[in-house]
């Protein structure tokens, strides 16, 4: 079986969520002894760093990339006013990234095409038009939630009636998908069925973010100390993991102050902007990007993941679980997650649950050991990529028979 696995933005290195999702599913179909041919959009956000990409992942994708300005204009926003295409989504479509694919399918055969996310759908004429291949379309989150949810927090009114407008062309957008793709795998089961209700006779499947546990080794017998050191690591151009700390800051870090005052909060990743990194709020660390966010995780306590909107699943919040650490976040945060609250993961939504969740993980430590241990192995038992990328292969052969 070939697939072309169409991303937007480079998979490698795979340094935030997004890119360790897609990613892993690259590994996972080279391992199984598929090709994969990889092309990518490069954006401003998103460089590729062509020297630290390894030679042998290079060989065995034939990795290619085109660079698009996605950055968002005033006149772009305007234009969309006046169409119907979502403005979000076609940011991402240039003619010299659909030149550079028509002549991938001129020269190659696939058996799928695999769009990692809505965004790579404007594409989905020239695929038509050259090739073929079935196209699946990989839904990494419900993109019109994550701003419908932006919406509710937004305090200035012609702010809030922008976004308003973008959210309801992109809904409307996503929602037209199914008569254009083949296909649908989503990460999460809030996500599935939400898309199959959208996309109503077309083959879906929920296949969860993986990891080999191989790269997570936890700390086995890890206790906290009584002054734990609470962290973040996220990608911080991200819209939510911004609000999200920003109301973590504002709302709860003084109250968990006033009970525990010698208590540290390290805040890393990149791209943090200069208003959080120009803070002076008493025991708050900017540790801006790591160089290995494993190492990060495990050199701190507890994992605090403070998300008011977005949607799918937090692949850092999984990847902190398979290395048997605490996790703190609200319910959004543990939304598509099968988990359940206080016994792998802990969940809290206003100022005085994260201080009361805080409060027992300081005063029963052994707690935190056993929800570690239980948070690793719900990662083995729900998001082991090896068995994930096998759901994958089978879902594409069932489709192509």
């Amino acid at each position: 079986m070939k697939i072309l696995q169409l991303c937007h933005k480079s998979p490698y290195p795979p340094a935030d969520g997004g890119t360790i999702a897609m990613n892993n599913i690259t590994q996972g179909l080279l391992h199984e002894g598929f090709s994969v041919k990889v092309l990518a959009v490069e954006t401003p956000k998103h460089h590729v760093s062509w020297e630290n990409i390894p030679q042998d992942y290079l060989q065995k994708t034939n990795f290619e990339a085109v660079f698009i300005d996605t950055n968002i204009t005033y006149s772009g926003a305007f234009k969309s006013l006046f169409s119907r295409k979502s403005y979000q989504v076609q940011r991402f479509y240039s003619k010299a990234f659909a030149s550079k694919l028509k002549e991938i399918l001129s020269q190659e055969t696939f058996d799928v095409i695999h769009l990692e996310s809505v965004f790579m759908t404007p594409y989905i004429s020239e695929i038509r038009r050259y090739s073929q291949a079935k196209i699946v379309l990989r839904t990494h989150n419900i993109e019109h939630l994550i701003w419908e949810r932006i919406i509710k927090n937004e305090r200035n009114p012609l702010k809030k009636i922008a976004l308003s407008y973008f959210a309801k062309q992109l809904k409307r957008y996503e929602c037209s998908l199914h008569n254009q793709i083949d296909a649908f795998v989503a990460i999460s089961e809030p996500d599935f069925l939400f898309f199959e209700k959208q996309y109503e006779n077309i083959p879906g499947a929920v296949i969860p973010f993986g990891v080999d546990l191989e790269n997570y080794e936890n700390e086995e017998d890890y206790i906290p100390s009584r002054k734990p050191e609470l962290f973040h690591v996220g990608s911080m151009d991200w819209h939510p993991n911004v609000e999200g700390i920003e109301w973590f800051l504002k709302e709860v870090w003084s109250k968990i102050l006033a009970e525990y005052p010698e208590i540290t909060f390290t805040i890393a990743g990149r791209n943090i902007p200069k208003h959080l990194q120009n803070n002076k709020l008493a025991n708050v660390i900017i540790a801006g990007e790591v160089p290995d966010a494993n190492e990060f995780m495990l050199s701190k306590d507890i994992m605090i993941v403070p998300l008011l909107s977005g949607s799918g699943v937090r692949v850092k919040i999984i990847e902190g679980m398979a290395l048997g650490k605490v996790i703190i976040t609200t319910s959004i945060g543990a939304e598509g997650l099968m988990v359940e609250n206080g016994k792998n993961i802990l969940i809290a939504n206003t100022p005085e649950e994260f201080v009361a969740v805080l409060d027992k993980c300081v005063k029963t430590p052994d707690i935190c050991t056993i929800i570690g241990e239980n948070a690793r192995n719900f990662v083995l038992l729900h998001h082991n990529n090896e068995l994930i990328t096998k759901q994958l292969i089978r879902f594409y052969e069932s489709m192509l028979s």
